[in-house]
């Protein structure tokens, strides 16, 4: 299960153009002034190949951006805690099938495509269709689709950027350029593949909206799925979303076989511990800890997805005297990390034992989201 948060102050993915104000050659970067009191962090290795062309490598911001220069800049990350929000050169425009680079030229598939045929013909196919200096990046859900599909999604997103750079002309800076979907919106593109059963929706209005942007985005055959729910309960009560809300706010996980986790959340990180707890289920010690460890292995990307906890995450799994059975759980905590849509990795075991995952950042956790709404923030 995994929770999305519509935050109305959301930000991640806009388009401005921008100035520089302040370059920073001590840590290689400069703030750009978006607007209404946001700066967006740019370092240099957020530049895109347009910036970076004519310069050597190697080569300082200071000697590449000036002090009042216009720019069309993406935000890549929402501000988390004190930090300001990231902002990058590197544009990018998701599609159903695409992910358009406008300034970087770069060729690429999801990782979710296994099959290396089909990523070679999606890579054929967005030759054809990209100019040198662009970038495309094949997504899931373009696996299997035809190429006219394909190039219908293309000429979709170049003509959005065609549109940004428009605006970008005629607007004085600081101006938003392009806003990127809303949440319902952006999951039903991102996340409406085959797997799915069924929309469920308890709106008249928002039945009517996810209409429409299917037909928009040529998604059709997905009409049939989407259901007005016209029960008495309240939809998140009747599928028991609420209580699990309850539950990812509590530190406290409980685990199948009696053991569980603590998680704790700091500013620089989010430190997991693994308990056995009361597993009376297996005789062997050993053996209750691998079942603690291998419940554990599962339960806890399930936790980063649902408590939204990205950057870098250290989980104290019980210690294990087997190599095979540490190697077990490993392999079953990539297994399940794979699952994740957010990059998600499993990096290292420090010298402690200590089991290392990092979570790409783009925001505040579900915690921050609702402490903040809370706060009135």
């Amino acid at each position: 299960m995994e929770i999305y948060y519509e935050d109305p102050q959301r930000i991640l993915g806009n388009i401005h153009k921008g100035i520089a104000r302040d370059i920073l050659p001590g840590i290689n970067a400069t703030f750009v002034d978006v607007g209404k009191g946001q700066n967006l962090f740019l370092s240099l290795k957020e530049l895109n190949d347009a910036q970076l062309k004519g310069h050597r490598r190697g080569a300082t911001i200071q000697k590449i951006l000036k002090s009042g220069q216009e720019l069309i800049i993406q935000v890549k990350r929402e501000a988390i805690g004190s930090k300001n929000p990231q902002g990058t050169l590197k544009v990018s425009l998701p599609g159903r099938y695409w992910v358009f680079l406008p300034t970087d030229e770069r060729l690429g598939a999801s990782r979710r495509i296994a099959d290396e045929r089909e990523s070679r013909r999606l890579k054929r196919i967005a030759r054809k269709l990209k100019k040198a200096g662009e970038g495309l990046i094949a997504r899931t859900a373009a696996q299997g689709a035809s190429e006219e599909d394909l190039e219908r999604d293309f000429n979709y997103l170049l003509g959005t950027w065609k549109g940004i750079e428009e605006k970008a002309r005629r607007a004085s800076a600081p101006a938003l350029l392009y806003r990127g979907l809303d949440l319902v919106k952006a999951i039903l593109r991102d996340r409406l593949l085959g797997n799915i059963e069924r929309v469920l929706v308890d709106s008249n209005e928002a039945h009517q909206e996810i209409s429409d942007f299917l037909r928009y985005m040529h998604m059709e055959t997905y009409l049939d799925l989407v259901q007005l729910y016209r029960g008495k309960r309240p939809l998140f009560e009747m599928h028991g979303v609420e209580s699990q809300l309850r539950e990812s706010l509590k530190p406290k996980v409980k685990l199948p076989g009696g053991g569980y986790l603590v998680i704790a959340e700091t500013e620089a990180l989010t430190a997991i511990d693994v308990n056995t707890g009361s597993d009376v289920k297996h005789q062997n010690q050993e053996t209750a800890i691998l079942n603690t460890n291998l419940e554990a292995a599962v339960e806890i990307p399930r936790q980063l997805r649902l408590r939204k906890l990205s950057g870098i995450i250290i989980a104290d799994f019980v210690d294990m005297k087997r190599r095979d059975h540490l190697e077990k759980v490993i392999h079953r905590l990539q297994e399940e990390l794979k699952k994740d849509r957010v990059p998600a990795d499993f990096v290292d075991i420090t010298k402690l034992g200590l089991v290392e995952i990092t979570r790409k950042r783009e925001g505040e956790s579900l915690l921050g989201l609702l402490e903040e709404e809370s706060n009135g923030g």
